[in-house]
């Protein structure tokens, strides 16, 4: 069923049992009253009228056209829904999605089949309301999700703090401080906009007070009950982003109700994300709309469990348009063989086994705290300098091995495993392990990482103090790739203790020391497979253009004082402004965000990141300013965040948050 023509409903309101009134947009295939259709639903907080707009432009309209209906709706406390938003992925917003979706398959122009979808937030949820079985779900999308919300989103990994933690606070604080449409809400708008920027919370007190994996964490995720998902789930995610490991980790806990498609891709949907090649999302998703929500038997669950792209040598660019590789299926996930690596008598990284029972070789390493800033973004939406650059930059302060050039190309897809041996004599420090493809003209692509608090070797739930100046064993599990490294190309493994600013540092920074003969690297070889095509979408550039009446700019550096010792790590982003034709809502945020350290102390470490919203109409305009700030002692987090907001010229709200929170082995 293709090409049926639909309606767009600009707004409806859709009330809940407590009566807290939630703004949907919804597409229509017309004549769905008589001939009911199945309906996709997307839950989130980051504004349907000015936020995700263009996206959902690209996608509802042709689910639209196939007979299926969109339905978008904000979640409370967001966009022109009522009440205040209470967290991220509360029982309170998975309870009101289940409401939503009993609402929608008893609408008379449904058939009472509703799919879930949504990338990053709604990824999320969408897993996370699955779990909950309502019983009109009947399938999802997920798409840059994780199903473990402590080790794989942008709190924490394997015990060590994120600096994206900050930055998504700053982001969420300046999504939920933003005014309601007047245009949709009418004259309350204002008091709705003051009561949301008197009660919303600054998410980062939250996560802060959650260091450890507690029950904050394992609520919503879903690793901890896979047999709770019943439903089919298509789950994607791209090498270039930080929600990498999902599509695996889903496929080892759901086995045979989830496919896998993991791309080249940053976190964008893949029928408009970079690099390129891209995929025909839509019709993937139609597909599957139509096996799971209406029974149509096109084969949809015979398709192979993963799909993967396998990079091939792509190097560091100022922007990374297309990488190089080919698309290659498995019919069905298994633990991959693994291929194992050591260090040889000469210091070289060698295919065998490390000799566990022979001479220890310490080597002792304290990286410059400034270690990291070719690190990249964690969560990254463009291919520039949010993605990982030349590694050399890093290697520089770090421990590295490698391989003699290879004979022949080696092909991998899993997850990398470091072992070593090493000692700390502190009670903990940050570790950091990088697998590098070393060109022949000697730069430096990162493949994979992983990073670990010490404390946390045992076990995110229960840290623990090392053992001063003892060896411990450690097992240090790296992020999924699917790469390729090509004949006459070297494997490197790069250690240091410090990778800044995408983990803060330790207060100590005592350096480590490793026994070099333990080393252990296991890759996991891509195994028996078969070369496919992934079909691309016809349309190079789907998302609607927008009338542009200020341009885009970003800007990104690293500032080193030579006298000062200050390193600085700047992110400017300005969306420039634009205004929708069809509403005449005009909007801009420009993000400002500055982290700095000083080489010798750790404690000199801080992070600001401040955003200015602006709104505006011919006789209308608001604009909020949202700032956010990270500092620490040895024994404490210090955070402050600030809100203004300006109706007019005239600021009609200021508030300020302070909170210490103490350090738990972080």
């Amino acid at each position: 069923m293709t090409d049926r023509s639909f309606t767009v409903i600009e707004n409806e309101w859709v009330f809940l049992a407590d009566g807290t009134r939630l703004a949907a947009r919804i597409w229509m295939p017309d004549g769905a009253e008589n001939d009911p259709v199945p309906a996709v639903f997307e839950f989130l907080p980051y504004r349907k009228r000015d936020g995700t707009c263009a996206r959902d432009e690209s996608t509802y309209p042709v689910f639209a056209a196939a007979g299926i209906a969109g339905v978008r709706i904000d979640i409370r406390g967001s966009g022109e829904s009522d009440g205040v938003i209470d967290g991220e992925y509360t029982a309170l917003e998975l309870s009101n999605a289940c409401e939503l979706i009993a609402w929608i398959a008893a609408q008379p122009w449904s058939n009472g089949s509703v799919g879930m979808m949504g990338i990053s937030w709604g990824g999320f949820n969408c897993l996370q309301v699955a779990a909950l079985r309502p019983p009109a779900l009947k399938a999802v999308i997920s798409i840059a999700s994780t199903v473990d919300r402590y080790n794989d989103d942008i709190h924490y990994k394997n015990g060590t703090h994120l600096s994206a933690q900050l930055s998504w606070a700053a982001t969420m604080l300046a999504y939920q401080s933003r005014a309601p449409d007047p245009a949709l809400v009418g004259d309350r708008w204002k008091t709705m906009w003051l009561e949301r920027l008197e009660a919303e919370p600054f998410f980062l007190e939250e996560w802060l007070s959650h260091q450890r994996r507690d029950a904050f964490w394992q609520h919503g995720s879903i690793c901890e009950d896979f047999a709770a998902v019943e439903v089919p789930a298509l789950v994607i995610a791209g090498w270039a982003d930080g929600y990498r490991n999902t599509p695996i980790k889903a496929l080892e806990g759901l086995g045979g109700k989830a496919k896998a498609m993991i791309g080249p891709w940053v976190h964008k949907y893949p029928h408009f994300a970079w690099p390129k090649p891209r995929a025909d999302f839509h019709a993937e998703a139609i597909s599957w709309w139509n096996r799971w929500l209406r029974g149509e038997q096109n084969g949809v669950e015979h398709l192979p469990q993963v799909r993967a792209y396998i990079l091939d040598g792509p190097k560091p660019a100022l922007r990374r348009e297309e990488d190089p590789g080919r698309w290659i299926a498995k019919s069905a996930w298994t633990a991959p063989q693994m291929q194992s690596f050591y260090v040889d008598p000469m210091g070289a990284l060698a295919e065998g086994m490390p000799n566990t029972h022979g001479t220890s070789h310490d080597v002792y390493l304290k990286s410059p705290l400034d270690t990291g800033t070719a690190s990249g973004e964690w969560f990254t939406l463009k291919p520039d300098a949010e993605m990982a650059g030349d590694q050399r930059i890093d290697d520089a302060g770090s421990l590295t091995f490698q391989t003699s050039p290879l004979d022949q190309a080696a092909d991998y897809l899993g997850r990398p495993v470091f072992n070593i041996k090493l000692s700390c004599d502190a009670d903990w420090a940050n570790l950091s392990a990088r697998l590098v493809d070393v060109h022949p003209d000697g730069t430096a692509t990162r493949v994979s990482y992983g990073v670990l608090n010490l404390a946390h070797r045992d076990g995110n739930a229960e840290p623990k103090a090392m053992s001063k100046g003892k060896p411990t064993e450690i097992r240090l599990l790296l992020d999924a790739c699917g790469y390729r490294f090509r004949q006459g190309h070297r494997i490197r493994l790069s250690l240091s203790t410090s990778y800044w600013p995408t983990i803060l540092p330790a207060p100590g920074d005592p350096g480590l020391t490793f026994d070099i003969a333990s080393l252990g690297l296991a890759l996991p070889l891509l195994g028996e497979h078969e070369t496919i095509t992934i079909k691309q979408p016809e349309n190079d550039w789907p998302l609607p253009q927008y009338l542009s009446h200020m341009p885009v700019e970003t800007r990104r550096g690293v500032e080193r004082d030579l006298t000062t010792g200050k390193t600085q790590y700047k992110v400017f982003e300005d969306t420039g402004l634009s205004e929708h034709p069809d509403t005449g809502l005009a909007t801009r945020q420009v993000k400002d965000e500055v982290w700095s350290i000083t080489a010798g102390d750790p404690l000199s470490m801080t992070g600001h990141s401040r955003w200015t919203c602006e709104m505006q109409r011919t006789d209308w305009s608001t604009k909020t300013v949202c700032e956010a700030s990270i500092t620490c002692t040895a024994t404490d987090w210090h955070i402050l965040a600030k809100v203004e907001a300006f109706e007019g010229q005239e600021r009609v709200f200021d508030k300020t948050y302070t909170k210490l929170i103490p350090r738990d082995f972080m």
